[in-house]
């Protein structure tokens, strides 16, 4: 990985933000969590510093930030209120904590994701939160995908399928429900262990957290599910949990998929998007998941909103949702 002057500048706050917390000797441990177009995350001992993306404005993240700040018991919470500036990116402090290990699916916290979100959904929206970025995310995804598609056929169903979607699950519209308070990117590599290593698991992440839609925070394993990514009995765990958590997205009982299909099929075109513009910048064939979305989405057009059997009986989902674990 080539040190770009962010990273290098990054790396040196986070020392210096470790080094001021601890009043024993640093072991000076660092890491590069992330290094993507939309952020840079290092790590040094038991700080993590967060370069958000470019755009991202101090009006929208402050309220965010303090809306951690105030429920320590479901999100990590900053170690600093006021984000820092750094090569015109806005930089934020956290602690440190254990993430979800990939390499033990069996192990994957659902119950606790399921319920940390319903409390969330349950709890008040703090005054002036922007709204859930969700729908803007997938938005966006589309846009890129439009800016590289060129002539490249499998770009028609997934544009086809995002048209077909309502204007709010688009970004174009106001979303029906403005005071639910969402995280707006659920999936499990947005729960860490804190304090570490085995402190209970806290929602990390408030770059889209705002009111919305709550399905949309139960969409993306609602959509793994449906195509056989998540097996049956982990998906009736997570639902489970939500529902015995007295979560709002979807009723207490019966048939969830009403709830979930429209924001479910947002997250497969805006997975599809990014994977083929993905696959389309770096001029290689679509993979057997890409091309499993493009299909989904074509599929997506000719079937109607609403739900059909699963094979095999195992309960009402809606047939044209394969996804992926890819952000």
């Amino acid at each position: 990985m080539a040190v770009t002057p962010l990273l290098s500048a990054l790396t040196r706050l986070a020392a210096v933000e470790a080094h001021s917390r601890s009043s024993s000797r640093c072991p000076c441990g660092a890491d590069t969590l992330a290094e993507r177009a939309d952020a840079t995350v290092v790590r040094h001992a038991g700080v993590v510093a967060k370069a958000h993306a470019p755009g991202v404005y101090a009006a929208d993240l402050a309220p965010r930030l303090a809306a951690a700040a105030s429920l320590p018991h479901l999100l990590l919470p900053p170690l600093t209120p006021v984000p820092a500036s750094l090569h015109d990116r806005l930089v934020t402090f956290w602690s440190y904590g254990v993430p979800v290990d990939p390499d033990t699916p069996d192990a994957a916290p659902w119950e606790e994701a399921a319920t940390l979100l319903a409390q969330l959904h349950r709890t008040p929206a703090p005054h002036a939160l922007p709204p859930m970025r969700g729908p803007v995310k997938a938005a966006r995804a589309v846009l890129r995908l439009r800016e590289v598609s060129g002539e490249h056929p499998a770009v028609a169903p997934v544009l086809r399928a995002w048209e077909d979607l309502p204007g709010w699950a688009r970004g174009a519209a106001p979303m029906p429900d403005t005071t639910t308070l969402c995280h707006g990117d659920l999936h499990l590599g947005q729960l860490v262990r804190h304090p570490v290593p085995d402190g209970p698991w806290r929602l990390i992440d408030v770059d889209d957290l705002g009111t919305g839609v709550p399905a949309w925070d139960l969409a993306r394993p609602a959509a793994w599910y449906a195509c056989g990514l998540l097996p049956p009995q982990e998906w009736a765990r997570f639902l489970a949990a939500y529902r015995t958590a007295r979560g709002p997205a979807v009723p207490a009982d019966g048939d969830p998929w009403p709830a979930l299909d429209v924001p479910a099929r947002a997250l497969t075109v805006q997975t599809a998007a990014r994977a083929l513009t993905k696959a389309i910048g770096r001029d290689r064939p679509l993979d057997e998941v890409e091309e499993s979305l493009v299909d989904a989405c074509a599929r997506m057009v000719s079937v109607q909103y609403g739900s059909v059997d699963l094979p095999g009986g195992s309960g009402s989902v809606p047939e044209q949702l394969p996804s992926s674990s890819a952000k």
